[in-house]
This record gives structure tokens, C-alpha cells and sequence, in this order.
């Protein structure tokens, strides 16, 4: 299995404004610099460089694992006092404030005054609707919704949405960005809130609350369930395709025919169970003897989420297939960047 095949062309920015520095920001910084782009940094949170740095130091490990293609040399971070100069001159801005819709206006407005016509400004908003960041903006037509995944700097998928007011030809603009930087843009064709990724994922969420709640099964007992089961399938196939495969069948529709639609008698996806007091102290106390047990601090576990999904991607990497593809279309453009000897 191959890519999407695409007419969009990658162009990698020489700098991009990077309102907000905090956990999607910091992973876009790092996604950015280490792909030798300059970045502007807005944040007014004491010592939010210092995160940054954090991020992009994490990224700079595991880049070292995930690839013996050499990198191009760094970007620099320039730290910027008003949002003003951080969208200043440059083609791309990428907002990663927190998810309130008044403050996302506000500032998405501030960055459209500022910025020059031509610039693009992209949102990582994880549901908020791009029509509804639109609202303020004076030139509406240059934003869109470009939703990652954390961390950012090795989790390839960004979701990209244009609002009712989004110009046609910045889909494609931001799609060949984010494709330099080693990204794989999904467009999703309609506004809708929490888009693909987040919609699916979050589902499992709540059946996997439901479950901790009526004592079905432990914290740990869910993640072991989903990481050595058909957590190992996802990566290659997605969730409908495995289906299929798995089943025996020749056809998606003979498939369909003789499954139907599964029971969901026991299924509670609807809503997520009351947060009372006892239950989220049942999940921290749950969660808290599994990282006693296993000897593992917050720390540890993100370097651990790293390293696996470098060994993922490199896996896939080998089959040529999903996120594997990416990883390897990024890799020949970096070899691509490299000037030739004469």
C-alpha cells in the first residue's frame, strides 16, 4: 500500500510565526526547527521557552533513533513579546493556544490584523469548528484547522479543515508544508466537531471508562488489552480494513452480510460515566499502582511512547505501508535538500 498519491507540491517555509508554546506548541517547534526552519515564539507564560527547548530536545533524541538520514542544520527560536512580531514576515503561522473559543477568536483576529495578506494561519484546535475561529478575522479566507497529535514531532497525522470562509487554495498550500516537514495532511470534507481521529479514539475512551467504572476490567487490564490485541493491527491496516481482512471474507459486502453491525447490547459508548470523587480517585489510584509496579515516572513513560513509535514507524517503514511511507517520503527529501556535489 502506497501514500495518497498528490498533485500538491512540499514547500518548507523559512519561518513560521508559533503563537503559544505549551504541549502542541512545544512538539511544533520541534516538528519545525528540526527540519531547519526558524521559528518566532509567542507565549506569555513564564519560562515557556524553557518547555520548548524540553520539546525540541526530546525530538532531537528520538529523530537520532528514527532515521541515519542526516538532518538539515537547525532553525533558531526567536523569543517575540506581542503576537504582532511573532506573524510578522513570515508565510505561516501555526496558533496552539488553549481550547477556548473566545481566547482563540481574539487572538486569531490580532494575528490577521497583523499579518501580511499572503500569510497563512493554520489552528490546532483538537474540535473547535474553523468557521467558528473565523469570526473575528478580517480576512477569513487564510484560516484553516490543522489538528496534530501528540507528540507532534513523530506522530505524522495532521487533520486539516477549512472553514465556510477558507480560501480553496490554502488546503493545498498548507498540505505542501506540512508534507516538507514530514507530516501526513488528512483533509476532512466536512466541519465537524472533534473531526476524524479524536471522534474514534474518543469513543474507546469512553468504553474504556465505562468498563474501569462498573469494575469490568482495571486500567491496566485496558491498555494490555488494546497493546496486545489489535493495537498491533491499527498501524497497519486502520480499523475497517482490519475488520475485513481478519475475517475471511472475499468482499467488504459479504463481510458486512454475515457481521452486520456487531451487538451492542453491552456497549455504553453514549456518554462517559459520572466524574464523582470515588470514581476518578479509582483511576488515579489504579493508574498510580501501575506506574509504582512498573518503577516509572511521567518522564519515563514519554520516552518509552517515543521510542516505541520510533520502532513503529521504522517497522512500517520496512513494509512500505501507513505511517512507514511518510517516514520514508521524509527521508528522501531530506537526502533531497542535500546540495549535490559538482
Amino acid at each position: 500500500m502506497s501514500e495518497n498519491s498528490t498533485s500538491v507540491s512540499e514547500r518548507l517555509p523559512q519561518a513560521v510565526g508559533l503563537l503559544g508554546g505549551g504541549v502542541i506548541g512545544g512538539g511544533w517547534a520541534a516538528r519545525f526547527v528540526l527540519n531547519g526552519v526558524d521559528v518566532r515564539l509567542y507565549d506569555p507564560v513564564p519560562n515557556a521557552v524553557e518547555h520548548v527547548q524540553a520539546s525540541i530536545d526530546k525530538a532531537r533524541r528520538a529523530f537520532r533513533k528514527l532515521t541515519q538520514v542526516a538532518l538539515p542544520p537547525e532553525g533558531a527560536i526567536t523569543v517575540v513579546d506581542s503576537v504582532e512580531k511573532a506573524v510578522r514576515d513570515v508565510e505561516f503561522v501555526q496558533e496552539n493556544v488553549p481550547e477556548r473559543l473566545e481566547l482563540k477568536q481574539q487572538l486569531l483576529a490580532q494575528a490577521c490584523r497583523a499579518a501580511a495578506p499572503e500569510t497563512l494561519i493554520c489552528s490546532s484546535t483538537s474540535m473547535l469548528r474553523p468557521s467558528l475561529l473565523q469570526a473575528q478575522m478580517p480576512r477569513p479566507e487564510r484560516l484553516l484547522v490543522a489538528h496534530p497529535f501528540q507528540p507532534v514531532y513523530l506522530v505524522p497525522l495532521v487533520e486539516l479543515c477549512a472553514g465556510k470562509h477558507t480560501a480553496p487554495e490554502m488546503l493545498p498550500r498548507a498540505e505542501g508544508i506540512y508534507r516538507a516537514v514530514g507530516m501526513h495532511p488528512l483533509v476532512v470534507r466536512k466541519e465537524v466537531h472533534g473531526f476524524l481521529a479524536n471522534r474514534l479514539q474518543t469513543a474507546a475512551w469512553r468504553e474504556a471508562l465505562w468498563m474501569v467504572h462498573d469494575g469490568v476490567a482495571t486500567v491496566q487490564e485496558i491498555d494490555d488489552a488494546v497493546r496486545y490485541s489489535f493495537g498491533l493491527r491499527r498501524p497497519v491496516l486502520g480499523p475497517i480494513l482490519t475488520y475485513f481482512v481478519g475475517s475471511g471474507e472475499t468482499s467488504m459486502q459479504a463481510f458486512l452480510r454475515k457481521w452486520g453491525p456487531g451487538s451492542t447490547e453491552s456497549s455504553k459508548l453514549e456518554a462517559p460515566p459520572e466524574y464523582t470523587d470515588a470514581f476518578l480517585n479509582m483511576l488515579a489510584e489504579q493508574a498510580d499502582a501501575q506506574a509504582s509496579a512498573e518503577n516509572m515516572s511521567i518522564t519515563k513513560y514519554q520516552e518509552m511512547l517515543d521510542d516505541g513509535l520510533v520502532g513503529v514507524l521504522q517497522g512500517l517503514r520496512s513494509q512500505h505501508c501507513g505511517a512507514g511511507e511518510t517516514l520514508a517520503r521524509w527521508e528522501q527529501s531530506l537526502r533531497d535538500r542535500v546540495p549535490k556535489a559538482r
